[in-house]
């Protein structure tokens, strides 16, 4: 196991791996012209169809500012994946396209790739313990478990 600096606190290390990530799905994604957000969005129109206030209520800790070259709102976000033909909003209800379940599926490898690589060396049980943690000390700093409705 490699050294490291326990005089850092876990804000650093939580700001730390959270712009790593943001990089790898910046990087990784860009290819395919698709934004961390949008793939959030798929994602969880993958699991079932909602509407714009539902994706707002599970995607709420991914609406941090963006980069200025990508869209700022989900509703724009929402607008670039239905004009590519891969998300279609009937009454409200917005649903995959078969191309975009096609999308979906071939990103959702590409993610798993991440995860695995990001958890590499890690035992599971760790990665599960560290997970249990983040969502105690969550609870602990006033996040509503209700919240947590479609988590992706």
């Amino acid at each position: 196991m490699e050294p490291h600096d326990e005089r850092k606190p876990l804000g650093y290390w939580l700001k730390l791996v959270d712009s790593l990530i943001n990089e790898q799905f910046a990087v990784s994604l860009d290819e395919h012209g698709i934004t961390r957000l949008q793939w959030q969005l798929l994602n969880s129109l993958a699991q079932e169809p909602a509407t714009l206030r539902q994706l707002s209520h599970r995607l709420a800790p991914f609406l941090a500012p963006t980069p200025d070259d990508e869209p700022d709102t989900i509703a724009e976000h929402l607008a670039e994946l239905v004009d590519s033909g891969w998300v279609t909003d009937a009454a409200g209800s917005l649903t995959l396209t078969d191309q975009g379940r096609l999308g979906w599926e071939k990103l959702d490898e590409t993610v798993a790739g991440m995860r695995e690589a990001s958890g590499e060396g890690i035992p599971r049980e760790d990665y599960a313990t560290t997970v249990r943690t983040l969502h105690r000390m969550a609870i602990n700093l006033g996040w509503n478990d209700s919240t947590a409705e479609g988590d992706n």
